[in-house]
């Protein structure tokens, strides 16, 4: 019981603090929105299919893909500069700030 009572309360903790960002199904289909995951099926797919490929011959920890995949979804929503300047305030990457970083890491 007590194992099951951790699980309920990570499961509180992930939808409180994610809240914003699961979105509200019900709603949409009241407005009209497509409901759907095929997007979100394809965008994960791609990501984990451009690193992961076996003609990379590279392995990774499921940590490791953990990360990689959070730094591709950033580049692919145009978010790395933003996350880079939250988690350094003082990093500057000069002249490049046209996007050139996000398209390198492309």
């Amino acid at each position: 019981m007590k194992s099951l009572q951790k699980h309920l309360d990570e499961m509180y903790t992930y939808i409180r603090n994610n809240k914003m960002m699961i979105p509200n199904y019900g709603e949409m289909h009241r407005y009209g929105e497509p409901v759907s995951t095929a997007f979100v099926e394809s965008t994960i797919n791609e990501v984990i299919a451009r690193r992961m490929a076996k003609k990379q011959q590279m392995q990774w920890s499921r940590k490791g893909a953990h990360y990689l995949l959070q730094t591709r979804t950033a580049v692919l929503n145009n978010e790395l500069q933003d996350k880079f300047a939250c988690w350094y305030p003082g990093f500057s990457i000069g002249e490049q700030s046209d996007g050139k970083v996000s398209a390198m890491a492309a």
